[in-house]
């Protein structure tokens, strides 16, 4: 179920090689209320710097996006690309320069082929309605091996509205945040202020509690548009459907973060980590990315191998507060530590390894605070892809 008022299309630039789509265009058929976050990388590329200053308005209405260049590092001229992208895209559609967004994604420090992508933008603007969410999700893919698209239906006071988000990412995904373009639509009218503030606590939980390889993107984005076609009285933190909502824009940013650490360069298993039993929420979040970062447990993850000696050590060198003889692990449902020494089920938590989804639960048992984390193994795959990845 797509949002209603939005409409999607992609076509060729050839801005990387020929033979694949890959720019896209997102628009509101009426002005939006936006909300986004960024990396926080001091390195950004030249469409982060701009949408940073355009989402103080908290409006929006359309958004070209294309895969093959980063537009990072590419000085005044990188800037000049990006605002003449945005212009064309605006001057198309007859809306307001201002409230179009631009992203990219691919390598870095290679000048944009600008002349490409502006010969195709009247094409793209022409052919709206005609490609699908789903279509602009490939256009973007660099390393991924797969489009990332998550729908909800939502109850607001009777009546139904929807909640659409898509994103790309594999690699150098590394808080805060991943490197991942991330486009969620709604047509559900929502505050500005109100939006602002669960997005900011959803890519909290989500994206900012992935890791795929420990490295920081120069592009990372995250853009809601909400552009209130349902009807519904604009929904507020006082509002009974507040919850809600905030519960379903939640769940859409978290199962696309799966969707990423599943899809990690090169993994054969999505892992998610549960770290309990902490002092403080920081240091679960410590705690667990210790685990989440480490190339020796996600190696050892990949071969099968319960090496829990490898967590142990992790969490040692964490920063968070643990006491080693209250430390209990589990990788499933077997538990392999308890009280900080062996249960003697090493052999059988490997069998539970096998599986393309693990779940590591540690248990610090010195407080109340919790956090998870999402990464995946380390195989040789990664370096392969990373090796080739200019070529």
């Amino acid at each position: 179920m797509v949002p209603k008022g939005f409409l999607f299309s992609t076509v060729e630039a050839a801005i990387k090689k020929p033979g694949r789509k890959d720019l896209g265009l997102i628009y509101s058929q009426v002005e939006a209320t936006m909300a986004g976050v960024f990396t926080t990388n001091k390195v950004k590329a030249a469409p982060v710097k701009l949408d940073m200053k355009r989402i103080r308005s908290g409006k929006g209405q359309a958004i070209i996006v294309n895969s093959g260049n980063a537009n990072a590092c590419t000085g005044k001229k990188g800037m000049e690309d990006t605002l003449l992208m945005a212009k064309l895209v605006a001057h198309s559609l007859a809306i307001k320069p201002s409230r179009v967004y631009v992203s990219s994604t691919g390598v870095i420090g290679t000048p944009l082929p600008i002349e490409r992508i502006k010969s195709k933008i009247p094409e793209l603007a022409a052919n709206l309605g005609k490609s699908s969410l789903e279509d602009v999700a490939q256009a973007i893919m660099t390393t991924d091996t797969f489009p990332k698209v998550v729908k909800k239906r939502v109850t607001i006071n009777n009546q139904i509205g929807a909640i659409t988000g898509m994103c790309k990412g594999a690699g150098m995904i590394c808080p805060n945040m991943a490197t991942m373009l991330c486009f969620v639509m709604t047509d559900i009218a929502v505050s500005q202020k109100t939006l602002n503030r669960i997005v900011h606590d959803a890519v909290k939980l989500s994206f900012n509690r992935l890791t795929i390889d420990g490295d920081m993107s120069t592009n990372d984005t995250v853009l809601v548009l909400a552009n209130g076609i349902l009807g519904n009285p604009e929904i507020t933190e006082k509002s009974g459907s507040f919850a809600g909502f905030k519960k379903a824009l939640g769940d859409i940013l978290y199962e696309l973060s799966k969707m990423i650490a599943q899809d990690g360069e090169g993994a054969t298993k999505l892992i998610e980590i549960t770290v309990r039993g902490a002092k403080s929420e920081r240091d679960a979040e410590k705690a667990a990315f210790a685990v989440a970062n480490s190339n020796l447990v996600k190696t050892a993850i990949y071969g099968n191998d319960a090496n829990w000696g490898r967590i142990m050590a992790a969490l040692g060198y964490s920063g968070a507060d643990i006491r080693e003889e209250k430390v209990g692990i589990s990788f499933g449902k077997v538990k392999v530590v308890h009280k900080g020494l062996t249960t003697g089920k090493d052999r059988e938590a490997g069998i539970v390894l096998k599986g393309r989804q693990v779940g590591i639960v540690i248990d610090l048992h010195i407080g109340k605070a919790s956090a998870k984390v999402l990464t995946c193994d380390m195989t040789e795959e990664y370096i392969r892809v990373n090796a080739d990845y200019r070529t």
